[in-house]
């Protein structure tokens, strides 16, 4: 009955619509009944490794604090190592898996910026006396090899490529001689090698050069026999960080450091011979620190002696060590002095308080070697002038180079010597008609070269500027002349990479005389011959409003070929600290982020370098939350600016960099969407109370001495690990760490863990770790890799 009802309903229904044919009849019976099965859920985000906690508690001064993570840096605790080891792995893991997805992005970014790196073949070579000194690299080889030739074979220097190795067909002959491989090196010192000092003897037969060795942890002497190219026997010494020539190659003076890394014993080793090496000074003092340097003629070598209180400079004879050690300059607070000499006079360039009195900037003094047997009596060359501040001087036999500043914009200009048109006493810099040299727009560094060879009368520097990739320019400073002798190219239809020879420039066009030449006002030089990328990325400068209407200066650079769409995704880049200026060189791997529509920012913020001393004292010690507060009205100028969309601008900061950083984040998290830490230093209160690593007494003069009270305050109140927000939404951050660095992987463990555990857990902004065995700088496959990560990270937390 049921079945017929059924027929007559489904005939009936039929003569009112249009049949449906069988096929979809059963298709659509087929789909009614069919049950999709249910699709999986997506995995769940994984979850941060969370670390046992070990209560413990601390008292200093009027202050207790609980530390549940204290316990990672206690590196002579086998269970607290044993426990690091496995959390290290577990944060390897986790970061791995939050950047999964990101495989072939990190490959496609790791192929770009390894295309755009600057694989010379060889340094530009420095001429100094009958010689070119360069360093190349060998086809499959890791690391460089230290080489020579005669300037009279060769003068114009030839790259490896041809011919192949300083080989000259012409006549047959070898030109090059190698004077140190440092593959050969990476074998004796365990698979790495690592050079901090170099310096061949002023007779050119020896090389002084120390080699790290990473299983001790200190810096090894060694002196190479140039002609022979066999080692020394003698001397050989560990813990050495400092090195001088003297009596014409034949001595050699070396500093080494207690087993705390303190410069503290001065040495004077005669080169051949056999005797013990004698001891010149010994300073056991805990705070009191040494170091040396030669003058550029050889005459004589300076030793430096500071402390928390005081400077001493003493100045040995080069001719004869043994004679003794003269006090030349004393003050009764730590600065940085620089003794030159020329002709019969020292030249001393300084930053020491004038009558009682603190200055901003350096400045340099005279006094003639032969001084009379009372006070040595030193006098101004220059008078100050605020309009035109010195920032670094450099000396050869003819002329006296200065890089000097006005508002924030660097220049360079020469001297010749003596200043026979100086009166005398002091005189204005202007008064002399210094020769300004030729230089591209938005210079943000000028940094003198080696400079090796006193007697000539080129001198070289390195240009920098946000917009265009480092030239290594040599000035004639007899003439006027100058030229590019290397610079990265990045634009491949127009070379101008150059090797320092005049025909190369002249056949390429790029030099004409009008622009060679330089007179004693400024030449106004094309950018176009400076591989100058302004076409192509815009560089502005703004004054920024910080907290008390000081103006901070803030950099932005961004690609003209990218619209601005008002939520472009922004870098902020900061450091201020130790007075050192903020880097904002072009760097190629960061042209991934411009050419995406990204917008890098500097924030030259207090604490940093630029301005004077002033400036870097207004953001360090009690005042270093100056500097913060600045880095956090860039940021807010961006976003109001609608420069950077909002809920789109990063962070980026490395070693007290990081610091400010997270530093700016504990103050304004919502401001930030995401940072990038490079071995940041996070805990301030623990390294500077307790240091695990040796500090100096530029340290505790930078972030504040904790045995003071009021620094020890100041250290609570801006140290990130000590100021993280409870319940407060955190950006993403990176974090990455290296176990050769100052500021150990505990510091970056400690921070991570207690963000995650104190602020609100969002998956979409994690804090991750990554953690390097390696010194980066040093491997090239290593830096395009980890920027690869870094700028992997960015793209992902901003969803560009």
């Amino acid at each position: 009955m049921r079945n017929l009802l059924s027929s007559a309903a489904v005939s009936i229904h039929s003569r009112r619509r249009l049949v449906i044919p069988t096929a979809q009849f059963i298709l659509l019976v087929f789909h009614r009944s069919y049950k999709a099965p249910r699709q999986p859920a997506p995995p769940a985000p994984p979850k941060p490794p969370k670390p046992p906690q070990k209560p413990q508690t601390f008292t200093f001064h009027d202050a207790t604090w609980d530390d549940p993570y204290s316990w990672m840096s206690k590196l002579s605790d086998a269970v607290a190592r044993r426990h690091m080891d496995v959390l290290m792995e577990q944060e390897e893991k986790y970061t791995e898996a939050v950047m999964s997805g990101t495989e072939k992005l990190q490959s496609k970014l790791q192929t770009e910026m390894a295309s755009r790196m600057q694989f010379d073949l060889s340094t530009p070579p420095v001429r100094w006396g009958p010689w070119l000194y360069y360093r190349r690299v060998e086809e499959g080889k890791q690391y460089s090899v230290l080489c020579r030739r005669l300037a009279s074979l060769n003068e114009e220097f030839i790259s490896n490529k041809s011919p192949f190795s300083g080989f000259d067909f012409t006549s047959g002959k070898r030109i090059e001689q190698k004077l140190v491989d440092y593959n050969q090196e990476a074998e004796r010192f365990g698979g790495y090698a690592y050079e901090e000092l170099s310096e061949v003897s002023p007779d050119h037969k020896f090389l002084a050069y120390t080699m790290y060795d990473k299983d001790n942890d200190y810096f090894k002497l060694c002196v190479r026999n140039l002609n022979s190219g066999a080692l020394c026997s003698k001397p050989q010494a560990d813990r050495v960080c400092n090195l001088a020539w003297a009596k014409g190659g034949r001595v050699l003076l070396y500093v080494v450091t207690d087993q705390h890394k303190k410069p503290c014993r001065l040495y004077y080793s005669m080169i051949g011979s056999t005797d013990e090496d004698v001891l010149l000074l010994d300073e056991p003092q805990e705070n009191v620190h040494m170091t040396i340097r030669h003058t550029k003629d050889f005459r004589f070598v300076s030793v430096n002696v500071f402390s928390m209180t005081s400077s001493k400079v003493f100045l040995i004879n080069a001719a004869d060590p043994l004679s003794g050690m003269t006090l030349v300059w004393e003050c009764g607070a730590p600065v940085h002095c620089i003794v030159e000499h020329h002709r019969g006079y020292l030249y001393l360039f300084t930053d020491a308080a004038k009558e009682g009195r603190l200055v901003d900037h350096y400045y340099l003094l005279q006094s003639p070697v032969d001084a009379s047997s009372g006070p040595r009596v030193w006098e101004n060359v220059f008078h100050d002038d605020q309009d035109l501040i010195i920032e670094d001087v450099d000396f050869c036999d003819t002329h006296m180079v200065l890089i000097v500043r006005e508002g924030w914009n660097y220049k360079l200009c020469s001297l010749p010597l003596p200043l026979s048109s100086r009166k005398s006493g002091a005189v204005y810099l202007k008064e002399l008609n210094p020769a300004f040299l030729p230089l591209p727009r938005y210079v943000s560094q000028i940094s003198p070269g080696t400079n090796y060879d006193f007697y000539s009368s080129s001198m070289r520097f390195t240009i920098s500027s946000p917009v265009m990739p480092d030239a290594v320019v040599d000035y004639d400073l007899s003439n006027g002349k100058w030229n590019i002798v290397q610079q990265q190219n990045m634009l491949h239809e127009r070379t101008r990479i150059l090797y320092g020879t005049s025909s190369s420039a002249s056949s390429t066009g790029i030099f004409s005389d009008s622009l060679n030449s330089c007179s004693s006002h400024e030449v106004k030089s094309e950018d176009d011959i400076w591989n100058d990328l302004s076409e192509f990325y815009a560089c502005e400068r703004h004054f920024v409003s910080s907290h008390n209407e000081v103006m901070v200066p803030l950099t932005v650079v961004y690609s003209r070929m990218i619209e601005n769409t008002k939520r472009n995704p922004g870098l902020l880049h900061g450091h201020g600290a130790y007075g050192e200026l903020l880097d904002k060189r072009w760097r190629s791997e960061l042209k991934s982020l411009l050419d995406r529509g990204w917008v890098l920012a500097y924030a030259d913020v207090r604490g940093g370098g630029g301005q004077g001393k002033a400036w870097h004292h207004a953001g360090r010690s009690t005042k270093k939350l100056n500097s913060v507060k600045d880095y956090v009205s860039c940021a807010k100028f961006l976003i109001e600016k609608e420069i950077v969309g909002e809920d789109k601008l990063a962070g980026w900061g490395s070693s007290a960099g990081g610091l400010l950083v997270a530093a700016a984040i504990n103050h304004q998290p919502d401001l930030f969407r995401a940072a990038v830490l490079k071995v940041p230093f996070l805990d301030a209160t623990s390294t500077l109370l307790y240091p695990i690593i040796p500090l100096t007494a530029a340290d505790y003069e930078e972030f504040g001495y904790p045995g003071d009270k009021d620094d020890f305050h100041a250290i609570r109140e801006y140290s990130p690990y000590d100021n993280i927000q409870n319940d407060a939404v955190y950006p993403a951050v990176l974090i990455t760490s290296s176990f050769n660095t100052r500021f150990g992987v505990w510091e970056a463990a400690k921070w991570a863990t207690r963000v995650r555990q104190q602020t609100i857990y969002d998956p979409k902004r994690p804090v991750l770790l990554h953690f390097s065995a390696d010194i980066v700088e040093e491997n090239r496959y290593m830096q395009c890799k980890e920027a690869a990560l870094e700028t992997a990270f960015l793209l992902k937390m901003m969803d560009s």
